[in-house]
């Protein structure tokens, strides 16, 4: 850690201090609600702006069941708290008129939390502030956001108005005239999976894992992620269903969950009962390479969809959340990924059907490979920490 400081500091000194972001500031949350992922995506920008910038990079996180500041801190960035709701501001529904879909999750009302962000934001005085949080829209920005600041939004659903500068919308099939009427006529619009905010690892591991696929078909390793929580317990369903499938005994299972996820105990309970060996691991540092070595995915349609296109990885994808519907129906219609059910659902295949075809059909997980490699690079964070440092 300690060399890292070194190394920071000495690209600033040859950079130059005209050249410096001097401070950026990141809104964002993770909870048993919200999930991992948007603060996984803040980090991953942070530290390409850390390493390639020089700068100074805080959070600001209220202190949720399941927040991740722990994990924020241990990456040596600095976390300004905004303190746990009481138990009567838990159950704000956050969702009157004119209220984002998922005002909620916030926690508390927004004008609470502008007024806590406000006085946080006072003594940084950062060059940017970057927005991923679903429950804050234009009405907070314009409360909190300092004078002379620049604002970053991350957003996927383009469904409430903002007052960025930049946004940035990684979605495959998002479109700029979505954003028509939500964001001003000079905002920059950074849209679709080239965007897409990937930890450098997998950029790294994107050649091997290609080549190994072209050298390796079949399925002799499967890894399923759903999520760094899966608060409905939907991995222990599919490890359940796949018992009833009949995989390959040579098969090998990985399981990788979060280490907030509350139903570890359960999963590896159901994952002892199958026939093939079966991990389950958590927290993990290396999920690039346990990507690149997988043949088959089962996952979220969420932000971990960006890793596995990046690696080419084929993807039996189940949907955890209505609003990871649109990247889900985006990529099953690319072909890069199968939208699946657990249950009866029109217009989805089953879990079963799904590794049938898999094994079956010669070229299938080939052909889904190719597709999901030409979705993109996983260079997203470099390009979007460029335009920040021109701007």
């Amino acid at each position: 850690m300690a060399a890292r400081r070194m190394a920071i500091q000495g690209l600033a000194g040859v950079i130059g201090r005209e050249c410096l972001m001097a401070c950026v500031a990141f809104r964002v949350d993770a909870s048993l609600e919200i999930g991992t992922g948007h603060v996984m995506r803040c980090l991953t920008l942070a530290t390409a702006l850390r390493e390639r910038h020089a700068a100074r990079c805080c959070f600001l996180c209220r202190e949720l069941p399941g927040h991740l500041i722990a994990r924020i801190e241990a990456e040596e960035f600095e976390v300004l708290r905004l303190v746990a709701p009481a138990a009567a501001e838990t159950s704000h529904s956050g969702q009157g008129a004119g209220e984002p879909a998922h005002a909620a999750w916030l926690g508390v009302d927004w004008s609470q939390d502008a007024r806590e962000s406000a006085d946080l934001l006072a003594s940084l005085a950062p060059d940017w502030l970057v927005v991923d949080h679903y429950a804050l829209d234009a009405r907070w920005e314009s409360a909190v956001r300092p004078s002379g600041t620049r604002l970053l939004v991350i957003d996927d659903l383009a469904d409430r108005e903002h007052i960025a500068d930049l946004l940035l919308d990684q979605n495959l099939g998002r479109l700029a005239k979505d954003y028509a009427g939500l964001v001003p006529a000079n905002c920059q619009l950074m849209i679709g999976p080239d965007y897409a905010l990937l930890r450098p690892e997998f950029a790294e591991w994107r050649r091997p894992s290609l080549d190994r696929r072209d050298s390796r078909p079949g399925l002799s390793q499967l890894l399923i992620s759903l999520g760094g929580v899966d608060k409905d317990n939907v991995t222990a369903e599919v490890l359940q269903a796949l018992r009833d499938i009949e995989l390959p005994r040579t098969c090998r299972i990985t399981v990788v969950m979060g280490a907030t996820a509350p139903w570890i105990e359960v999963v590896k309970r159901v994952a002892d009962t199958l026939e093939q060996p079966t991990e389950v691991v958590t927290n993990v540092s290396d999920m690039a390479r346990r990507m690149a070595e997988a043949d088959l995915a089962i996952g979220a349609a969420g932000s971990t969809s960006w890793e596995r296109c990046c690696l080419g990885l084929p993807t039996l994808m189940l949907v955890l959340a209505e609003n990871q519907r649109f990247i889900s129906d985006m990529l099953d219609r690319s072909g890069a990924a199968v939208a699946i059910s657990l249950r009866e659902e029109s217009g989805k295949v089953s879990l079963n059907d799904a590794i049938r075809r898999c094994l079956s059909v010669p070229g299938y997980l080939a052909e889904m490979s190719a597709k999901a490699a030409s979705i993109g690079d996983g260079l997203g964070a470099q390009r979007l920490g460029r335009l920040m440092h021109e701007q």
